[in-house]
């Protein structure tokens, strides 16, 4: 055991690593543990739970949010070097918004030593300064303005294409209709569907987008830029282009987009059918795959649980309640079972006996099976709000209700 501080340093090449490695080296309470190739190798060997402190370039590629709370979790107080002269109130600002709290200049580089021994004190809350530049960026979209904050209502279903994203633009669209301020959120990590099903041509995925943004402390100044507009009061942040990019949103960013858009008003969030986690998430700088949904469960107020009505759809619903309650525990779940027809040969009350045994439900729905009215909407790239009053709006219209009730 020994009482001199552990550190691991990643430069990415800066001038300032000779004069850093040579200061903590004659300094008799450190001991430079490990010099890193890049942050995924500093994150690496932070994993291992020797070191005491990180000292970073805080223009390291990959150095974000995330990688900042990863070494935490570590027991591992991160120190960043910033440029000194004019561009220091740069640095300090880049700092704090990926929530580093100390900084040395490289033409001060005598301080280290001490910014790596001193234990930090309990973290305060780190938000983007306002006096800080303004942002760099496409300019923010001009879509609908701002409302009372709301609640997260997070749609989920099991594999087999029950439904889950016409239910949760069927949603949106109609607390939107109700005059809340709703935003519909795309965090499918298999690739979203939501920007094809409304028609919108998105060059730029609005997930990916706030998860870089999210990771330089810049989410909440510029969550606007995220959003398309659809009407005065509906907004949608696009989801993936392709399932293979779930790798570039790191762990909490959709958590922290959930949060800014609660703010807001209402959200509703499309995810996907997995709840499996991936064992070595917490060994690396990336999530698992489903992090995005169990992320989005997570934060949700209220969870929608969506199940066709056939009899592999409600075998699949069976066994989904089962993963939701294990992962939920005692919180009450809202069923849909969606596409309900006469021709399946039994009633509501024969398919809730079979449904409400296997978690605490909070109120169960039935869904017509209103394939026209579906396929008009698709068509058109339009909701269903907008395709005119069917069977199926007024069913969503009503679990709309109960979600988001209006204000007595």
């Amino acid at each position: 055991m020994t009482d001199r501080a552990l550190v691991l340093i990643v430069a990415s090449g800066a001038a300032w690593e000779t004069g850093a490695l040579r200061v903590l080296g004659e300094h008799p309470g450190v001991v430079v543990l490990k010099r890193c190739v890049d942050v995924d190798d500093l994150l690496a060997a932070a994993t291992a739970g020797q070191a005491d402190a990180a000292v970073l370039g805080i223009d390291a590629p990959g150095l974000d949010r995330t990688a900042v709370d990863h070494l935490r979790r570590h027991g591992i107080r991160p120190v960043a070097i910033a440029a000194g002269g004019a561009t220091l109130d740069g640095g300090r600002l880049r700092a704090a918004r990926i929530g580093i709290h100390r900084v040395v200049t490289d033409d001060d580089l005598g301080a280290l030593p001490d910014a790596v021994t001193t234990p930090e004190t309990p973290a305060t809350a780190v938000r983007p300064l306002p006096d800080g530049p303004p942002p760099v960026g496409p300019p923010p979209v001009h879509g609908p303005v701002a409302g009372p904050g709301g609640r997260v209502t997070a749609v989920w279903g099991p594999a087999g294409a029950p439904g889950r994203t016409t239910v949760a633009i069927g949603l949106a669209a109609e607390i939107a209709r109700r005059q809340r301020r709703t935003i519909l959120v795309d965090a499918d990590p298999y690739g979203g569907a939501v920007a094809q099903q409304l028609g919108i041509l998105d060059e730029v995925s609005g997930l990916l987008a706030a998860a870089r943004l999210a990771g330089s402390g810049q989410l909440a100044e510029r969550f606007a830029a995220v959003q398309r507009g659809l009407d005065q009061h509906l907004s949608v942040v696009t989801g993936l282009p392709r399932g293979d990019r779930w790798v570039e949103v790191r762990s909490g960013a959709v958590e922290h987009l959930l949060e800014l858009a609660r703010e807001q008003g209402e959200v509703v969030v499309d995810t996907g059918f997995s709840l499996e986690d991936d064992p070595g998430s917490e060994y690396a700088s990336r999530p698992g795959r489903n992090q995005l949904t169990l992320g989005s469960l997570e934060v949700a107020d209220e969870v929608v649980v969506v199940g066709a009505a056939d009899p592999v759809g409600l075998a699949r619903l069976g066994r989904a309640l089962v993963e939701v309650r294990d992962l939920l525990g005692s919180r009450p779940v809202h069923v849909v079972v969606n596409r309900m027809r006469p021709t399946l040969g039994w009633s509501e009350r024969d398919i809730a006996g079979m449904v409400t045994g296997f978690a605490r439900v909070a109120g169960l729905h039935f869904l017509p099976d209103d394939q026209a009215a579906v396929d008009r909407a698709l068509v058109a790239g339009r909701t269903l709000v907008e395709v005119g009053d069917t069977p199926l709006s007024r069913a969503l219209g009503r679990v709309a209700d109960v979600l988001a009730p209006l204000p007595a």
